[in-house]
């Protein structure tokens, strides 16, 4: 996140709006709420879960156990439990 002088985006009516309720410091100005990326968007981790999830489901239906999939995936048997019967 980079910082701007408010002097060189805000017109000159809002500036002094805004220094009504703070005179000095930092603001922060969120992104507009529908424009928000969600976790793992960005680093393609989302995606990556999704996948391997999938992957366990999958295994799950052909009859590979809870447990085998447990070590297959380093993940304990109630992480696994919740993926399996968790909704998509």
């Amino acid at each position: 996140m980079k910082y701007v002088n408010a002097d060189f985006i805000f017109p000159e009516e809002l500036l002094k709006e805004v220094q009504k309720y703070i005179h000095d410091g930092l603001v922060y100005i969120p992104k507009p709420y529908g424009s928000r990326k969600k976790w793992g968007e960005n680093s393609g981790s989302r995606i990556y879960f999704n996948q391997r999830n999938e992957e366990i489901r999958q295994q799950y239906a052909v009859g590979v156990t809870m447990d085998q999939l447990s070590d297959r995936y380093c993940l304990s048997y109630d992480s696994i439990k919740k993926i399996i019967y968790s909704k998509k």
